[in-house]
């Protein structure tokens, strides 16, 4: 594992960081009420639109989580650059009741711009599978904020041999096969799931959050005196939410980032390692 930051160039006009894990890089920023955009550029993914670096302009699918403009204002921009740079028309996967006024915002730019924004936006609510690939799938699951607002769960599948045919030599599944029998079936596994903003009830309403390998999540506040209820109210999550469910995260790697601008890193830094020592046996990262 490794963690970055990305090298200033000419054309890096935002800033983000780099982590791998297991074969995948996670790259992005996020900062309450600024901006927040993830990718994992192995899977030609990512996830929220607050702002967009130049370098992130290659992947071509994008899940919103929400529609509050820390997440989702770069939109334009990002379509504007690919159908500039002669790209497919990207696809945006978003909350169903967004799309509707996300087109006649598409169109008030291309008005302004006087150029066409060509885009894919297709309506994701919770419950929906998304086949990205033979291998990949991504499953959409309701979360708890002001506004509506929803995570992502990606899952790497493959087919398997049944376990009542491991006992049979190749020929004999051959065989089987030759005859229309079905002799595997598919299975999943939870590689990535991607919170963004929500109280912590997002987390326990989708166990599988707490599975994935990889857990994207927000941790907006972490100062001891802040209010819980206020926090969780205002659809954000404190560090000694975390704190509580501990014994739940069976994550590899858990992502924190989110933090509130009234924060200094230091002090995230701090309140974070006073809160959990350990860092859940060095499985949280701060994305600072």
């Amino acid at each position: 594992m490794s963690f970055v930051t990305a090298p200033t160039s000419m054309l890096q006009n935002l800033p983000f960081k780099s982590y791998e894990h297991k074969g995948l890089t996670i790259e992005g920023y996020s900062r309450a009420a600024v901006q927040t955009y993830w990718r994992i550029p192995q899977w030609k993914l990512g996830f929220d639109l607050g702002g967009q670096p130049w370098d992130f302009m290659g992947s071509p699918a994008w899940f919103i989580s929400h529609m509050h403009l820390d997440h989702i204002a770069a939109l334009p921009v990002y379509v504007a650059r690919r159908r500039m740079m002669k790209m497919e028309p990207p696809v945006i996967y978003l909350p169903g009741y967004a799309i509707e006024n996300v087109e006649r915002l598409l169109r008030a730019f291309s008005r302004l711009d006087r150029g066409r924004l060509p885009c894919q936006l297709v309506p994701a609510q919770p419950g929906d599978q998304i086949e990205l690939s033979r291998e990949l799938v991504v499953t959409v699951h309701a979360t708890r904020h002001t506004i509506p607002s929803q995570g992502y769960i990606v899952w790497e599948r493959r087919r398997k041999l049944k376990a009542e045919y491991h006992h049979l030599a190749g020929d004999q599944i051959r065989d089987l096969r030759l005859q229309g029998v079905e002799v595997t079936e598919e299975r999943r596994q939870p590689r990535l799931a991607y919170l963004g903003d929500s109280a912590p009830e997002g987390l326990d309403d989708c166990p599988d959050m707490y599975r994935a390998e990889i857990l994207i999540c927000e941790m907006t506040f972490v100062a001891p005196g802040h209010r819980k209820e206020r926090i969780h109210k205002l659809g954000h999550i404190h560090v000694d939410d975390i704190v509580m469910r501990r014994q739940l995260f069976q994550n590899e790697l858990i992502i924190a980032s989110h933090f509130s601008t009234r924060y200094h890193p230091r002090q995230i830094q701090r309140a974070v390692q006073q809160a959990i020592p350990d860092m859940l046996d060095g499985r949280l990262h701060l994305w600072l």
